[in-house]
């Protein structure tokens, strides 16, 4: 009984995934598992995982948040549009200024945040203002539209089926089968890696259903996008994104020192962890990732257009406190944050297919939003 109430914890919100999945699908008569739905689902919410992926590392540092991401994405499509739609610039000097800009302004937010100790909610909140402000300046309130063939095809496009089968892309379930098993070997090697490091770890039988359970996810997932198009390249680049951060926050120093700091930054300061550094680091990452997501979006959208990334922050924010980052910092991880997204973006592609008013929307994501932060409060009350 007691593991299965550890199992329970540990994975509440893969069930809240899961059950949520199958209320929508059979509310929409099975049109949710679509293959056609399921490719929508990562288009349509590529941003999301990119964003939220960057905006956990501002979480970790004790709540923080970054509202600005929004209106960066936009400002970074503008520049981006301007340089290919109206310079006529080659795609990778546009795409090279964009990502040179969002480091420019996470330095500039960073700054005043780490070394200047302006909190992070004002410091974003001008800067979500300032560079929605810029966006309209350089695009003077007109839509840049289309984006060249070339840029598109690098966001937009599908991995082709090399065997050429007509109806079913074998590619792509092969690439979902190496993945799985890649993935399971990494998982017994890591837990092999704990023990001979005398650290605790899950038992074997827990291990293996968790192992299953990932890897019928993901052959599942490969199979619907097999049934229509393939691999969507915009997946490619949210997995480096999500494999890379997910690295970074579970593996090197630099990343526990983003839980250190956030579970308790006195004694993080004065065991040596440079916190200034920590937080200039949050910032600048997550402008660099709003780049990210700002290519993203022209390319969805195939156009730069004054109202690009809105509300862009709060699907953000939602999804980190959604997969498990606590309002406190500390706690929290790439995978629980994608898990997050993943539910936010199931909750708009269902109610969208049901046909639910966008109102009633925004209500049934902001009661999700506060349910989780409820949890995460009670939880930790109960603990204490």
């Amino acid at each position: 009984m007691d593991k299965v109430k550890e199992i329970f914890k540990k994975y509440t919100m893969v069930l809240v995934l899961l059950l949520v999945i199958i209320i929508f699908t059979i509310g929409t008569n099975g049109r949710m598992l679509l293959p056609a739905n399921i490719n929508n689902l990562i288009a349509q919410n590529a941003y999301v995982f990119v964003l939220a992926t960057g905006m956990l590392l501002c979480i970790l540092t004790g709540g923080n948040i970054d509202l600005s991401v929004g209106s960066v994405v936009c400002f970074v499509g503008a520049v981006g549009g301007t340089m290919m739609v109206n310079a006529k610039l080659p795609i990778w000097i546009a795409m090279a200024a964009m990502i040179v800009v969002g480091l420019l302004i996470g330095a500039w937010q960073g700054f005043w945040i780490a070394y200047m100790k302006i909190p992070p909610f004002i410091t974003t909140l001008a800067g979500m203002l300032v560079f929605r402000g810029l966006a309209n300046v350089i695009l003077n309130g007109l839509t840049l539209a289309p984006m060249p063939a070339a840029y598109l095809n690098l966001f937009n496009s599908y991995i082709p089926d090399f065997f050429h089968m007509e109806g079913f892309n074998l590619t792509c379930m092969l690439f979902g089968l190496i993945v799985a098993i890649v993935s399971s070997i990494l998982s017994i090697r890591g837990r092999a890696v704990k023990i001979s490091k005398g650290y605790q770890v899950e038992s074997f039988s827990s291990m293996i259903v968790r192992i299953v359970i990932i890897d019928v996810a993901i052959l599942a997932f490969m199979f619907k996008l097999s049934q229509y198009k393939g691999i969507p390249v915009v997946l490619l680049w949210v997995a480096v994104v999500i494999m890379i951060y997910h690295y970074i926050t579970s593996k090197t120093t630099i990343g526990r020192h983003f839980y250190a700091v956030g579970g308790n930054e006195k004694a993080a300061a004065l065991s040596g962890v440079d916190t200034k550094k920590v937080y200039f680091t949050a910032y600048i990452n997550m402008a660099f990732l709003a780049a990210i997501a700002g290519m993203i979006t022209i390319a969805r959208l195939n156009s730069a257009n004054p109202t690009a990334g809105t509300n862009y922050e709060m699907d953000a924010i939602g999804s980190c406190f959604i997969g498990g980052a606590s309002a406190y910092g500390g706690i929290g991880t790439v995978p629980g944050v994608i898990v997050g997204a993943i539910l936010m973006g199931v909750i708009n592609l269902g109610m969208n297919i049901m046909g639910v008013d966008a109102n009633y929307q925004k209500v049934v994501k902001g009661l999700v939003l506060l349910a989780a932060v409820i949890f995460d409060i009670v939880t930790k009350k109960k603990k204490a």
